[in-house]
């Protein structure tokens, strides 16, 4: 006796429809690139600029071009390469890169521990930032590397002063961008939580701190790039170790391609700090992604 058929399929009853055949790879494939192709092209121009400077920088020393700037004495790409991979065989090369990672470190997340809230506070209540606004705007023009004998005499060891130091210089534009970040809240979204009855401190943590966090993370941006120039003035004048502190001991040994690899390794250590700030700033904000 024969089953009976469903209605929509077809099939006998009871009966599983057939599987659906695999998509091909090549969709999948497809479907990636046109979802990622932005950030493709900006990987491929970059590689491409890249290659095109390395490219430059080879044929500069290479010929020993003398136009308005030297390059007899600048190292090729090869030397500077041959100077790494001796100096990723030496420990004490990577104890200079770990020693200004961990300085980094502390300073940057001092400065930013005090910076922000202080910050906030300033541009809430008018009060502290009469009080405090003009003490920081004259310490601000002031150099990282003016700041290194005051250090010396104020911290009993070099490396507190060094950290200080750092501190300092990724202290001011974290402070500077917050009290931005502030001053740009819109007014309306802070007297609308005020009549739903929401406090001081609620209106810091739901209108305040969220309209200053793309501030706040801009900030922290640039801190980071300033806490590196701070920290390398401060390893080169007073340090003992540290990528700063490799880098002028080999001008003081005459020793090119190590310096060319100290200013390759911070500008790599600092475009990976920033890096990763950013992407911490997409984590924390996914409404501010584009």
């Amino acid at each position: 006796m024969a089953q009976p058929a469903d209605l929509l399929t077809g099939m006998p009853a009871g009966t599983a429809p057939p599987a659906a055949p695999p998509r091909p790879v090549w969709l999948y494939v497809r479907r990636w690139l046109a979802l990622n192709s932005e950030a493709l092209r900006a990987v491929l121009i970059g590689a491409v600029a890249l290659g095109l400077f390395l490219l430059a920088w080879h044929l500069l020393t290479t010929y020993r071009v003398v136009f308005f700037v030297r390059f007899t004495n600048v190292p090729s790409p090869a030397a500077v390469y041959e100077s790494l991979t001796r100096a990723m065989h030496d420990s004490k090369f990577m104890m200079h890169v770990l020693l200004s990672c961990r300085r980094i470190l502390i300073g940057f997340s001092l400065a930013a521990l005090v910076a922000v809230p202080l910050g906030l506070l300033m541009g809430r209540f008018k009060l502290i930032h009469e009080t405090l606004f003009p003490i920081t705007e004259i310490l601000r023009p002031i150099p990282a590397i003016a700041w290194v004998p005051m250090a010396i005499m104020l911290w009993p060891t070099n490396e507190q002063s060094i950290v200080f130091i750092t501190f300092l210089g990724s202290f001011f534009p974290i402070l500077v961008n917050t009290l931005h970040g502030m001053s740009l809240v819109d007014p309306v979204l802070v007297r609308a939580s005020q009549c739903l009855g929401a406090r001081e401190v609620s209106i810091f943590r739901e209108v305040y701190f969220p309209a200053s966090l793309p501030h706040i993370f801009t900030g922290l941006t640039v801190g980071m790039g300033v806490a590196w120039v701070s920290l390398i003035a401060a390893e080169m004048i007073s340090g003992q170790y540290g990528i700063g502190y490799f880098t002028w001991e080999a001008y003081s040994l005459v020793q090119y391609s190590d310096i060319a690899l100290g200013m390759i390794c911070i500008g790599v250590l600092g475009l990976g700090s920033s890096t990763l700030i950013r992407g911490l700033g997409r984590l924390v904000m996914p409404w501010n992604r584009t």
